[in-house]
């Protein structure tokens, strides 16, 4: 009996080293550039999430001082003031500064 011969195939430098790469760069480099990208973009919500609670902050503070700004421009406050200082009260003389 004939035994058959297999005839190897030989891979020549060039193509070993593309064989390389492609198993480093789907083994290794995706992988890595996955996870950096996923840290980035958690990153990017962290001071996300930091900007919307400053912007609340200030959209809290801006609200208590327009109550502050309706509450010392109120008729009865606007007269006690008038008849403290010896002042006549005239409505037409009175303004009021907003937004």
């Amino acid at each position: 009996m004939r035994s058959k011969k297999t005839k190897r195939i030989k891979f020549l430098k060039s193509e070993k080293l593309m064989f390389v790469l492609v198993i480093l760069f789907g083994f290794v480099i995706m992988p890595a550039s996955w996870i950096y990208t996923k840290a980035l973009l958690s990153e990017s919500n962290i001071d996300l999430e930091k900007i919307k609670n400053k912007i609340e902050t200030q959209n809290n503070t801006n609200e208590a001082l327009k109550m502050q700004i309706d509450e010392l421009a109120s008729i009865d406050n606007i007269q006690s003031i008038a008849s403290s200082s010896g002042l006549s009260y005239n409505n037409d003389n009175i303004k009021t500064i907003t937004d």
